[in-house]
């Protein structure tokens, strides 16, 4: 249901616009008061899904499309909930219908704990500190909002929660390695409202393993999407509110290491994840916070320009609320490097910038080459044989080279000899592997992989050649991100999203950005060879023919 606020509550408001001298400073600037609307309907969306029947085990939850009830939503609902309830511009400025919606919310999280004080992510972890950790940090800016504005009421709805979770993050455990910094944010602001020296010594336990950044400047997880942000988002928030002025080099080491895992539309390179967002399509949304507090406080004109796409779809009411300076401008913006080649051996990946080309190998991966032309985005390219059931493209071998860059794999295939030795006689299910080794092999069959990328002064160049075993068929795979403005290429009978590229050129158009690839070969239709990964989601263009193949790819890209 909407809330309305009733005639006291509107007298009130109107009273406080008029007395501008009792509205905080961010109530007055136009930047965040324009956040003002969108919140609302956000937090009226959330308040119109969450259960209120008081018989109800879920009262105060948030269902999501299962009927599976977690607790981070309700906590978002807290935050986002104090924030409107403290600005004089949201229609739910003090609203006493908003504040008892809080209230259930508070219960539903207190009844969700164990008696550790965790909660349970019920997709995966159960009495759990770390996602008891990402809760509090919601829960607490409440706390910090109410702690602000000298509000008691809404303080003591979220102590009892906070106060459990501060007693089970002072002992618990972790999972994986963003999650001690996960685990220090909740308990620096826990004990920001409510201090406690056992949260700080619990805090400087995690920091004494030291953070955990490399040589190219990401963390543990490597997970530029996703646990970057968190890990970059932790260390600031700790910082700030235990005066670890030190926590912020790595956070800057990040930012700085991010600016070459861009592509020109804003998207990042995520291959090199170890985590959920490896290969997935994501942009720098969640750095908003870090690149604002960064920029502001550095005066770092790059993170200013890196800030400047995500703005104002990403800014939060209630970070600008209890970080009042990410209200001052940003600094001048300097230029995001768009021309450069990089190697991450580290990673195995290499980077090649150029303006709005960007192009990412894989030293040793089968997707080994992606490549960006603005909108227009190759996801992946990927060759495979027939080859005995094993055949498709892993390189084993990368090595940059003055004139490109260069791959090798080499495959071998045998046929099996009686067992001569008498002792391993017979040969049951059992003993059969054990026993091949053993065997003398005949019709011996090798294959060879090489490929070379070159730039060009239009894209790239890529030859590939597969040797050795004659009259075996391939498939070279092309896999775009759309096929909705593709030309020269034709469907391939009952199976979809699967094109052949014959003869001549192929053209991919996105928006103003074009990719125009060939020549194309088909000598035959088979795309989904046996022993081949499978086909890569979305549109892929192929081109097939047999041993000795060895086709040269030109890649225009304007």
């Amino acid at each position: 249901m909407t809330l309305q606020m009733n005639r006291r509550e509107a007298i009130a408001f109107g009273m406080a616009s008029l007395a501008s001298l009792t509205i905080p400073a961010y109530a007055q600037k136009g930047m965040v008061a324009s956040l003002v609307p969108s919140h609302d309907e956000t937090l009226q969306r959330m308040l119109s899904a969450q259960i209120t029947d008081m018989q109800s085990r879920w009262c105060g939850a948030i269902p999501d499309q299962y009927g599976i009830h977690y607790c981070p939503e309700v906590a978002r609902l807290l935050r986002d909930g104090a924030a409107a309830y403290f600005h004089p511009e949201s229609r739910f400025h003090q609203s006493s219908d908003l504040l008892q919606r809080m209230k259930l919310g508070a219960e539903f999280l207190v009844r969700s704990q164990s008696k550790d004080g965790n909660i349970d992510l019920p997709s995966t972890n159960f009495n759990s500190p770390p996602d008891t950790g990402f809760v509090v940090h919601s829960v607490a800016t409440a706390a910090k909002l109410a702690q602000m504005h000298n509000d008691e009421t809404v303080m003591n709805l979220v102590k009892e929660f906070l106060m459990n979770a501060g007693r089970g993050l002072s002992r618990g455990g972790i999972h994986t390695p963003n999650h001690r910094w996960v685990v220090c944010e909740a308990l620096a602001q826990i004990n920001e409202v409510f201090p406690d020296q056992r949260y700080i010594r619990r805090i400087e336990q995690w920091l004494a393993e030291g953070i955990d950044i490399d040589e190219h400047g990401q963390y543990t997880e490597r997970s530029t999407a996703g646990y970057n942000t968190v890990v970059d988002n932790a260390l600031i928030v700790v910082a700030h509110k235990l005066n670890r002025q030190e926590l912020l080099d790595p956070v800057r080491k990040n930012l700085d290491a991010m600016a070459y895992l861009l592509h020109p539309n804003g998207e990042v390179v995520t291959e090199i994840s170890r985590r959920q967002d490896v290969n997935t399509r994501r942009t720098m949304s969640g750095y908003w916070f870090a690149l604002r507090y960064m920029a502001i406080k550095d005066g770092n004109g790059l993170y200013a320009a890196m800030l400047k796409p995500l703005e104002p779809e990403n800014m939060e009411l209630a970070r600008f609320m209890e970080y009042p300076e990410l209200e001052k401008p940003s600094p001048a913006e300097t230029p995001i490097p768009d021309d450069y080649e990089k190697e991450y051996d580290a990673y195995g990946i290499s980077r090649i910038r150029r303006g709005r080309t960007s192009i990412t190998l894989l030293h040793h991966n089968s997707r080994w080459i992606s490549a960006h032309q603005g909108e227009a985005v190759i996801n992946g390219i990927r060759f495979s044989s027939a080859f005995f059931g094993k055949g498709q493209f892993v390189p084993t071998t990368y090595e940059k080279r003055d004139d490109g860059y260069y791959f090798r794999q080499t495959l071998g295939g045998r046929y099996l000899q009686p067992i001569t030795d008498t002792s391993l006689l017979p040969v049951t299910p059992d003993t059969w592997g054990r026993v091949v080794p053993r065997r003398e092999m005949s019709e011996l069959c090798e294959m060879v992989y090489e490929a070379y990328l070159r730039e060009t002064s239009r894209g790239m160049e890529i030859s590939i050649s597969a040797t050795g075993t004659d009259n075996v068929p391939i498939a070279i795979e092309i896999n775009l991100r759309t096929a909705d403005n593709v030309t020269g290429i034709v469907p391939v009978p009952n199976r979809s999203d699967t094109f052949l590229l014959k003869e001549g050129y192929a053209e991919y158009k996105a928006g103003n950005d074009t990719i125009r690839f060939g020549p194309g070969k088909a000598e035959h239709t088979w795309t989904q060879l046996r022993g081949a990964e499978g086909k890569l989601p979305g549109p892929s263009v192929y081109l097939a023919g047999y041993t000795q193949f060895e086709p040269t790819l030109v890649f225009e890209m304007g």
